[in-house]
């Protein structure tokens, strides 16, 4: 009996043995596995670094590019043929035919200054309609004020008035910035899907969904007034 009690003792030592020269063996490889991975986080880091290096020098190049091709400033173009230049050469344009004695004219060359310094991705100018007959004619522009939304050097939409933007005159900077989203004519960070009308102060109502299509069905008589 004492022999088969030593006999399992020394089979359990073995066993106990086994067991330490197995959790040692995979104690290193873990060890190891986890300098690796060190290893690695420390390279991936570097790799990362370097792309986000490439990638500031990038987006310094480009704004640069942007900044010499006229952007980030809002510019008045001296004749239609001008205008062919202007879109030639950006990507994103946003183009106001005004007429100096509309009023509303002056709402938006406010906020479209505003504009022009956020987002330096879009190149936005302003033309004169009564310069500029060939091209009213050709994208039917009939009021004042309106704003061509070109990408890739094609007229892709149009704001026209205010009819967009609330039906007010009162509109915030950041309702036209949405209504460019929309085009894809900017890069718009906000949510699409919620317009930020503000509350009319006159009435002090918020407009909603429903008004929205109501403004839309209307024409766009009111633009006329304050002319």
């Amino acid at each position: 009996k004492m022999a088969a009690d030593t006999s399992v003792d020394i089979l359990q030592k073995v066993l106990e043995s086994e067991i330490l020269q197995t959790t040692k063996v995979v104690e290193e490889h873990l060890d190891a596995e986890m300098q690796k991975l060190d290893q690695m986080d420390e390279d991936e880091l570097e790799r990362l670094k370097q792309r986000r290096l490439e990638a500031l020098k990038k987006a310094q190049q480009q704004k640069q590019e942007w900044l010499s091709k006229g952007h980030g400033e809002y510019r008045e173009i001296p004749s239609e043929r001008d205008f062919f230049q202007e879109v030639k050469e950006s990507k994103n344009v946003v183009c106001h035919f005004y007429r100096d004695t509309t009023f509303r004219c002056q709402i938006m060359d406010r906020h479209l200054t505003a504009l022009a310094k956020k987002h330096i991705e879009t190149k936005f100018v302003k033309l004169n309609a009564e310069k500029s007959p060939f091209l009213c004619e050709r994208l039917r522009i009939k009021v004042l004020p309106t704003l061509a939304l070109v990408k890739d050097g094609k007229t892709q939409d149009y704001v026209v008035g205010f009819t967009d933007l609330g039906n007010t005159d009162d509109f915030t900077t950041e309702t036209l910035e949405w209504r460019l989203g929309c085009a894809d004519v900017i890069n718009y960070s906000g949510n699409l899907m919620d317009p930020p009308f503000q509350s009319q102060k006159k009435f002090g109502t918020s407009f909603t969904k429903l008004d929205k299509k109501t403004i839309r069905g209307k024409k766009y008589d009111s633009d006329s007034d304050d002319d």
